[in-house]
């Protein structure tokens, strides 16, 4: 029997739970994110700002400039990470087989309930609609490829279907079984999932320009022009995806980074947030139970060149000061005083259970240990700002 894969994704969810938190911003123009001043990005812009031509990534400012009365919500992580769990919740008195794969999407497998899917679909679209007054658009086919292509070619019917109506879309559309290939064949190829600009782009100087055109090509010419990724392409323009619905995903790595609102120059204001970066990357390895053996650096130059460089550790760790080490390392290995930088992130990989190795005379790693869990406590108890680092008091 073919399977019943369900693809929800939240409606301009950010801005949706900002509106129920203030219900006078409906039907307005407005965006969640950073600053227009600060180089912020927009996270998610409400659909009375999309007409305006506003989209998610584009920078605040071009967004002001699009639309000059666009109202600016500054995100509230806590909030819609703490929403995104209640939808969660809801998804898994459905069926256990769920796979977050964002804070506002998630795939379903379905396979086991008699119902069709498009009346599970309308039965989980209600549930949160009702309960928790958020929109949401659901795609409903054999496998996850079509399932989310569903949702977004759902989302842009139901949008096309009501012209002048700025409202969430709110869509479920279902591919029937066997017809995976034709319902993908008239799309644009930058559609398939996994096509990015660049892809596609090569895609359309050997003019192919819809997934019926990828899918008309030989498998040995797609891999001659994209290697590996030519037999991928063939098969998914075909609608064939055999991946499962992964109910726990393996974290490879854990990261942080800022881009600064103004390029810095001061080697002390970096190595700050250096600091300040690996003990967001350490709280969140130790919360997880993790260590890490490999710490990397990312660094951006006012041009937008950004390069990268990793350093491997004898032992895997967890500790806030072993990963600063590393990356101040890395960072001086590039850096030149007085050189501006637009960007810095640090991250761990090789991930695993903390290595602890004690030298028989030597307490120290173990009262370091201790002195980090009663941070990790207070913080937890009382919010980041509760205990600081005398540098971070400039």
């Amino acid at each position: 029997m073919p399977r019943k894969i369900l693809h929800l994704d939240l409606d301009a969810f950010f801005c949706a739970v900002e509106e129920l938190r203030d219900p006078s911003l409906r039907g307005k123009p407005f965006a969640v994110g950073g600053s227009p001043d600060a180089r912020g990005v927009v996270a998610s812009c409400s659909y009375p700002a999309r007409r305006f031509g506003v989209r998610s990534a584009m920078p605040m400012a071009r967004a002001i400039h699009l639309c000059p009365q666009l109202i600016i919500i500054h995100s509230q992580h806590s909030l819609y990470s703490e929403t995104s769990r209640q939808v969660m919740e809801r998804l898994e008195a459905v069926t256990p087989q769920v796979e977050q794969i964002s804070i506002d999407e998630a795939f379903l497998d379905v396979s086991h309930l008699p119902e069709p899917g498009q009346e599970i679909a309308r039965r989980l679209q209600s549930v949160i609609n009702d309960e928790l007054g958020l929109p949401c658009s659901i795609g409903i086919a054999t496998n996850k490829l079509l399932a989310k292509t569903a949702t977004e070619v759902g989302k842009a019917l139901g949008r096309r279907s009501r012209p002048g109506n700025d409202g969430p879309p709110n869509a479920i559309l279902e591919v029937p079984p066997g017809q995976e290939a034709a319902f993908l064949a008239p799309l644009p190829a930058d559609m398939l999932w996994g096509v990015g600009p660049r892809t596609a782009a090569r895609l359309a100087q050997l003019g192919i320009h819809t997934i019926g055109d990828i899918a008309r090509w030989p498998e040995d010419a797609l891999m001659r022009h994209f290697g590996k990724a030519g037999r991928y392409l063939r098969q998914a323009a075909q609608g064939v995806d055999d991946s499962p619905v992964r109910t726990e995903r393996e974290e490879k790595s854990v990261s942080h980074e800022t881009t600064f609102a103004e390029d810095v120059t001061d080697g002390e204001q970096l190595h700050r947030t250096l600091l300040r970066l690996s003990e967001g990357v350490g709280r969140r390895l130790r919360r997880a139970g993790l260590g890490g053996s490999t710490v990397s650096l990312k660094l951006r130059w006012p041009d937008f060149t950004t390069i990268s460089r990793q350093l491997t550790l004898d032992l895997r760790t967890d500790q806030d000061a072993e990963i600063y080490a590393a990356a101040v390392k890395l960072f001086e290995a590039v850096w030149r005083p007085g050189r501006a930088v637009r960007l810095l992130g640090v991250g761990v990989s090789g991930l695993g259970p903390p290595v602890r190795q004690l030298a028989l005379w030597d307490a120290e790693p173990e009262r370091l240990r201790r002195l980090q869990a009663a941070v990790d406590l207070l913080r937890d108890r009382y919010g980041r700002q509760a205990i600081r680092r005398a540098s971070d008091l400039k």
